[in-house]
């Protein structure tokens, strides 16, 4: 079993990094998060770590309960009002003590969460995430094998023949279903990011697009 509380700050280290050499103009380009900017997803990432659950609930009863239209809006405020570098600081603040919400989600779950984001902003810029082995190894498996609310990737990944071409990682399948590519290519289009889909090849890759 993965130790995902160790992973989990590893990844938040190299995101940190990672995102301490961007520039604001880099900051300003769209994400992988449909109309979300690469700043927008930061500081969904330091508002998870802090934000109390009594003040998720208040947004969403304003919301008529929509959790995604609260997310959107709750987001948008945070990111106005912070700079790039302020919500970086609070990241690393916040993620060595997760308040609120950020303590409620499960550490498998949080990990593959904060890689998945970290993509979302590295991808459309052309870099990598750089991810380490292990990391990626344990957000393959987390998303194939553990149900989560918010990203469907167990149903995504139903039956598919799974195989990375950078890390010790595989998934048996359909021999009709099969899909190759790079670990984080995977983990982005499993977690319903069609960007990378193209870099990703197999009998099993139309597929996997039509489930996107």
């Amino acid at each position: 079993m993965p130790d995902y509380a160790k992973l989990s700050k590893l990844q938040d280290d190299n995101f940190s990094a990672f995102a301490r050499t961007l520039t604001d103009e880099e900051w300003r380009r769209p994400s992988l998060c449909t109309g979300w900017t690469n700043k927008d997803v930061l500081a969904h990432l330091a508002l998870g770590l802090q934000l109390p659950v009594t003040r998720l609930l208040l947004a969403m009863a304003r919301h008529r309960g929509s959790f995604d239209a609260t997310n959107e809006d709750v987001t948008r405020r945070y990111a106005q009002h912070r700079t790039a570098q302020e919500l970086i600081d609070e990241f690393d603040q916040a993620r060595t003590r997760p308040q609120g919400i950020g303590r409620l989600l499960p550490n498998p779950l949080m990990l593959g969460d904060h890689v998945v984001h970290h993509l979302d902003i590295a991808l459309p810029l052309g870099r990598t995430a750089d991810l380490p082995p292990e990391i990626a190894e344990a957000v393959l498996t987390v998303e194939t094998t553990i149900p989560n609310p918010f990203v469907p990737a167990v149903t995504r990944a139903r039956g598919l023949a799974l195989r990375a071409t950078d890390a010790d990682w595989s998934r048996q399948g359909s021999p009709d279903l099969e899909i190759i590519g790079a670990a984080e290519h995977l983990i982005s289009v499993l977690a319903g990011r069609g960007y990378a889909m193209p870099h990703l090849t197999g009998s099993g890759a139309s597929e996997l697009a039509r489930r996107i």
